[in-house]
């Protein structure tokens, strides 16, 4: 087992403090989030300025100890699995809102600060975001930009890398970049924020960020959608994208298994909503106007009604019940309980290919094993579906996984899309990306990544293959 060299935690403590280094028992003292393996270097740093951070990583780099950087541990690809013989540097309290101006739009934050919490600020002054996930209140801000987010909004606000103005990050050799730009237009060289979006960590470590934000409606309204096929969820869309009042906030999609699963585990039903649909839509609205947009749902559910008659369609007539159709589509972690560590995967496709892609894939899968029968749900707006496979992980065999990988992988690029729209890549999707990425592109990647941290000292082992000499 590496081990970490003599005198290298004591100076480590002397930096952050010593009750901000710890080193004994901690995986039974912090949460390791998704994979237990989050915390196996077995000792983490907390730093608290964007000086300590670089600091931390100028001691690293002369003792060539890799660092791991965490923020709230809620990805879903393997970014954040550390060894012994790494550190894990913890962005935890680097948790303060520096500054919030109405008048600009913008917020600066640091990298620990919650997305929950950006949101609650913001709202005090009638704002948001422009960016939401259903872990916002564990997901940081740094590590939202870090895997390049999308989440609900990103069809009407973009993801993560159209909402950032300005960044500041430690780089590999402990210097810091800092640019924390405030305004959209800036045309003054290389627009190098964009290097460290994205990048998980293995180009820099995020500490402070400027953040657009958005006008925060008075009101919402939601309504679920029981329909027939895909091309008429995009029509859906289509007509609440053209609202005569309101502006539609989310347009999210749960297929017939996810839809039952959900709906079973949390015991929802509704009069006259049929639960055997092929697809369900969840479209939410904004505006000030809360009688004006009950008007405008019941208006667009009386046009797809007019042409379609066999659907199904609730109006949430109160806030209890608007959270609980969200619930049905944000808490995904019914598949994890019923099916532990089940395989899942993040694709996006352009919506004039989405049809033909499921006419293929889920077939595909069945021909494959005929028990399969993946939960499929997803920010449909967009074109980002989430596929989570019907099996424990750990009845899955290796090969099993890459061929299933093969199914939905296939043709993804020529058609457009993307075969990891919104978690990354980590160290669970490298040989995806090697498999599918342009040669150029990769060759781009290893460039930057070799010249920017030669000594591979910030989070090893992910996105890029490791390589010969690497630690």
């Amino acid at each position: 087992m590496p081990e970490l060299p003599p005198g290298f935690l004591e100076d480590l403590a002397k930096i952050v403090g010593p009750a901000h280094c710890k080193s004994e028992a901690i995986a039974t003292t912090i949460d390791p989030g998704g994979n237990p393996a989050n915390l196996d270097a077995g000792v983490l740093v907390a730093p608290a300025t964007t000086e300590e951070v670089a600091a931390v990583v100028q001691l690293c780099r002369v003792h060539r100890v890799p660092i791991v950087s965490h923020g709230g541990r809620t990805g879903l690809v393997d970014g954040a699995v550390s060894r012994p013989g790494e550190i894990i540097l913890s962005t935890s309290r680097l948790d303060r809102i520096v500054r919030m101006c109405a008048s600009e739009r913008v917020a600066v934050v640091e990298a620990g600060v919650t997305l929950q919490a950006l949101q609650v600020a913001a709202a005090e002054l009638g704002l948001e975001p422009g960016i939401d996930l259903p872990s916002r209140g564990s997901a940081t801000v740094g590590g939202m930009v870090s895997t390049n987010a999308g989440g609900i909004s990103a069809f009407r606000h973009g993801v993560m890398r159209h909402r950032i103005f300005g960044m500041e990050a430690v780089l590999p050799d402990g210097s810091i970049y800092r640019d924390l730009t405030r305004v959209v237009k800036n045309a003054a060289g290389y627009d190098l924020k964009h290097l460290f979006i994205g990048s998980e960590g293995t180009l820099g470590i995020v500490t402070r960020i400027a953040i657009k934000l958005e006008p925060l409606p008075a009101t919402t309204a939601t309504m679920l959608f029981g329909l027939p096929d895909v091309a008429t969820v995009l029509k859906v869309i289509s007509r609440c994208l053209n609202a005569g009042y309101g502006t539609l906030r989310a347009a999210e999609a749960m297929w017939a298994t996810y839809f039952q699963l959900a709906a079973s585990h949390h015991r929802w039903s509704a009069p006259d909503f049929r639960n055997d649909h092929p697809v369900y839509l969840l479209v939410s609205f904004g505006g000030n106007d809360a009688g004006r947009l009950q008007e405008e749902c019941e208006a667009i559910y009386c046009d797809i009604a007019a042409e379609h008659g066999e659907i199904s369609a609730v109006i949430a007539t109160s806030l209890a019940r608007e959270q609980d159709l969200w619930r049905l589509r944000e808490d995904t972690d019914v598949i994890y309980r019923k099916h532990p560590g089940a395989p899942s995967h993040d694709i996006s496709i352009p919506l004039s290919e989405l049809d033909a892609y499921l006419a293929r894939c889920l077939p595909a899968l069945k021909r494959l094993d005929p028990n399969l029968a993946p939960y499929v749900f997803g920010h449909l707006a967009d074109g980002n579906l989430h596929i989570a496979i019907n099996a424990c992980g750990n009845d899955v065999a290796a090969e099993r996984i890459n061929r299933i990988d093969d199914i939905l992988y296939a043709d993804l690029a020529a058609a457009g899309g993307a075969f990891s729209a919104e978690h990354g890549i980590g160290s669970k999707r490298i040989a995806p990306l090697a498999a599918t990425a342009d040669a150029t592109k990769l060759s781009l990647m290893r460039l930057i990544k070799r010249t920017l941290d030669p000594d591979n000292i910030l989070n090893p082992g992910k996105v890029l293959r490791r390589e010969a000499g690497d630690q």
